[in-house]
């Protein structure tokens, strides 16, 4: 089986297209704009074969009516909000066969940031590394604002990716990563794995470079948002907000509102 590549093509101010390669054939996840696609497509002689949505948003669906351009391609995505184009409506559990590039993915439900948002699971590639393709609900360390979804909707989406193989390579749709640091750091100002990964975040962009994939593992360790049960999370959350926090959702509640203020 040919080793597959993960590239994420830059879009707008701060998106990724994330796209899936054989070499010969490509999966293009979240085409919010078909010009970077297509640019990527015929410098490298890849042929698109599939279209993968996670939500709705106009950033990550807006490009899918350019790219199909009157082909045949399949594309894939929920089936609880109204996408134009799909062909395929997914829902938890199903599962997606792609032949070229060799793609088998499993769909996971993970609302909050809108009420019908699903990532793709693929459980491993030709070198037995997982990967995930979650749109705006995980970024590295942050989540998604919540657009149409509760809460705790979105904390138990968060966990649900968060309890996949710590291994798995997480391709999020944005480059959010410097300033979700910075709030990271508020909630976490002593998290040494946290200091260390944002000396290496900012090498990273001053050279130009994506700061993602992340890792589950690596969320789990640095991400506010992924340790909300976190005492020392808690803590700095009921000294800088002057709330109490008797559990984990009040936890993750406060600081998404925190968040969405933070400057």
């Amino acid at each position: 089986m040919n080793a597959l590549e993960y590239v994420p093509a830059p879009a707008f101010e701060d998106n990724y297209i994330w796209l899936v390669s054989d070499g010969h054939h490509a999966v293009v996840v979240d085409p919010g704009e078909a010009a970077p696609v297509r640019a990527y497509l015929a410098k490298r002689g890849w042929r698109l074969s599939a279209i993968l949505l996670t939500h709705h948003h106009q950033d990550h669906v807006g490009g899918v009516a350019d790219l199909l351009n009157g082909q045949g391609v399949p594309v894939y995505g929920p089936a609880g909000e109204s996408i134009a184009h799909l062909t395929h409506r997914l829902r938890s559990g199903d599962r997606v066969s792609i032949a070229e590039p060799a793609l088998e993915f499993t769909v996971l439900d993970v609302p909050g940031h809108t009420s019908g948002h699903i990532a793709y699971f693929q459980a491993a590639d030709p070198a037995g590394t997982p990967h995930v393709f979650c749109g705006d609900t995980l970024f590295a360390c942050g989540c998604g604002r919540l657009f149409e979804g509760t809460p705790a909707q979105m904390l138990d989406s968060l966990d649900s990716l968060a309890a996949l193989p710590g291994a798995t390579q997480v391709h999020c749709a944005h480059e959010y990563t410097l300033s979700n640091i910075r709030f990271a750091l508020a909630c976490e100002p002593d998290n040494a794995q946290l200091l260390a990964w944002r000396d290496k975040a900012t090498a990273l962009r001053e050279r130009g470079v994506p700061t993602l994939p992340t890792t589950i593992e690596h969320e789990r360790a640095v991400n506010p948002f992924l340790r909300a049960d976190n005492p020392a999370v808690q803590s700095t959350l009921a000294e800088q907000l002057h709330e109490t926090v008797p559990d984990r959702l009040a936890a993750f509640t406060l600081m998404r509102e925190w968040k969405n203020r933070f400057r």
